[in-house]
């Protein structure tokens, strides 16, 4: 009877994988699309607008999985720790793999041009709305610690917070249309359309692009995890990494595709880091809000989402290792050094899970040097400095960027 079953499992994980045949090319399809939608977009709104609209259907696939399981852990309280697996380990994947990953191809692509054998990866000045964009829900997850819950009212700051990151991004202004010629040739196209054309055929290409990767991301998603499954992946495992790599699956392609051209691997960083922002408040808001719902639908009353001591360290770990990173941006660059010491980090506590404290230590340490280092060295911080002159500034008195 349990080898039928076996075999049942087998076959269905074998249906669903065929149709990788399909989804496979339609997420690669997909992500090129918002891609170059996102870089055509940057000549008539602020880079930062643009990434942050590519983030939002980059992260479909995403929320779509936070939200069934939030959902199912209303309705069964002793599941509520994938919900904190799936939100951490999304976040973690995303900072500890991706980052690292655009520093390596940007630096194996460039190194027939760069002078420096391993160069950083320079940010622009409009890039400090991002980087500082990081703090404040950061500095609101650690009142959401001490609570030990996460409730309705919590979503709603985080939600706010979003916002008003979105109202910063506004007074950046669009990239100068000279630069449009470096762009792919399907953003050139879409650029140069004439009068209504071109707003149209920019937000054809983020249309079609997010109604491909929302009509493959299900499917795309059960035939990996089917997969995962019968092979004997753990479900916490399951949730906290499988999952999310898949589900972030469109933002690594298109990060990865403008690494490549070395001269806008900062967009990809800010693609990646974007993403973060997005995972740090809408993201993490709909858990509380969606458990609540389920919960009253299924037992009548509202209720907060709580978590134990396992999904606290989770939730600090990932606070620590986003912490030090954006310390690292601080000087707007992004090194080698940076890379391999996040990857690092991230792959121990990946490979040995038990070294999870000894790993949030390092990351809490690693914060110290930089901030002794900042304070003592003398090491400008650049990034507060922009951002601060970004937001005293009215947008209608800004220059186009053209660097």
């Amino acid at each position: 009877m349990r080898l039928l079953k076996v075999l049942a499992a087998v076959s269905q994980a074998g249906a669903s994988a065929l149709s990788a045949l399909w989804t496979f090319p339609s997420i690669l399809v997909s992500a090129f699309l918002v891609a170059w939608g996102a870089e055509a977009a940057q000549f008539l709104i602020s880079q930062g607008l643009a990434l942050a609209l590519l983030a939002w259907l980059q992260t479909l696939p995403e929320f779509a999985v936070e939200a069934v399981i939030a959902w199912e852990a209303g309705k069964d309280p002793a599941r509520a720790h994938l919900a904190i697996a799936n939100l951490t380990g999304a976040i973690r994947l995303l900072l500890g793999l991706g980052w690292p990953m655009i520093y390596f191809v940007f630096a194996v692509s460039g190194r027939k041009t760069a002078r420096e054998r391993l160069p950083a990866i320079k940010l622009d000045r409009e890039h400090a709305v991002e980087v500082i964009g990081l703090i404040p829900p950061l500095l609101y997850f650690l009142v959401i610690l001490a609570k030990r819950s996460f409730g309705w009212v919590d979503a709603v700051v985080l939600i706010a917070l979003y916002v008003a990151y979105l109202r910063v991004l506004f007074k950046n202004p669009p990239h100068d249309a000279e630069k449009v010629s470096s762009a792919p040739a399907v953003s050139r196209w879409a650029y140069r359309q004439r009068g209504w054309r071109r707003p149209a055929a920019i937000i054809g290409l983020f249309t079609v692009g997010g109604a491909l990767l929302y009509v493959t991301a299900h499917p795309f998603l059960e035939s990996m995890l089917a997969v995962a499954g019968v092979v004997g992946v753990s479900q916490f495992v399951l949730v906290q990494w499988v999952a999310p790599f898949l589900s972030e699956f469109p933002e690594k392609v298109s990060a990865f595709y403008w690494a490549r051209r070395v001269t806008h691997a900062p967009m990809a960083l800010m693609n990646l880091v974007s993403s973060n922002i997005n995972q740090w408040t809408v993201l993490a808001a709909m858990i509380p809000l969606v458990y609540g719902y389920s919960h009253l639908r299924h037992f009548g009353a509202w209720s907060d989402f709580h978590f134990d001591d396992a999904q606290q360290l989770e939730i600090l770990l990932t606070l620590l290792q986003t912490g030090l990173a954006m310390l690292l941006l601080f000087k707007m660059e992004f090194e080698w050094l940076d890379a391999t010491i996040i990857f690092v980090l991230w792959l121990v506590q990946f490979l040995r899970p038990s070294l999870r404290e000894e790993v949030a230590v390092a990351y809490g340490l690693w914060m110290v040097i930089l901030v002794v280092g900042y304070v003592v060295g003398g090491r400008p911080l650049l990034a507060p400095k922009l951002f601060w002159e970004t937001i005293r500034r009215p947008r209608n008195t800004i220059g186009r960027i053209t660097s």
